[in-house]
């Protein structure tokens, strides 16, 4: 399953408890939870570039599955992690976070977890 395209966020589910748990000021999390949110993902073979947009706050993120990679976080800090590609879907740990992404038909489903919090957003494919 490819994951290119470009996708708008439809949905999500506990945004405001998880971005509290992982350290995100008050003020950027009220101004975030209605904004506009548009996630660019391209791909060639094994390797992604992916761009989220939240209002004027843009967040770019390139590798190759299985090679560790500096990524920039929500709070723009820059953390080494690995993607591995599992059962189709694209895994990575972040510090304390798990994130799982994966595509099924026009559907993004990302998944971020941390200990008990669970952070689910849903978008759908625009291009």
């Amino acid at each position: 399953m490819s994951f290119s395209g470009t996708y708008e966020l439809q949905s999500h589910e506990n945004f405001e408890p998880f971005m509290k748990a992982v350290g995100i000021p008050e003020l950027f999390i009220s101004k975030a939870k209605d904004a506009k949110t548009i996630t660019s993902i391209e791909q060639n073979g094994n390797h992604f570039v992916i761009t989220v947009t939240t209002g004027p706050k843009v967040i770019r993120n390139e590798f190759n599955i299985g090679e560790e990679t500096e990524f920039e976080t929500f709070k723009k800090e820059k953390v080494k992690t690995t993607v591995n590609l599992v059962d189709g879907k694209l895994v990575m740990q972040l510090k304390a976070v798990t994130s799982v992404i994966e595509v099924s038909g026009d559907i993004l489903t990302g998944v971020l977890s941390m200990n008990d919090i669970v952070y689910k957003k849903v978008s759908k494919r625009i291009a």
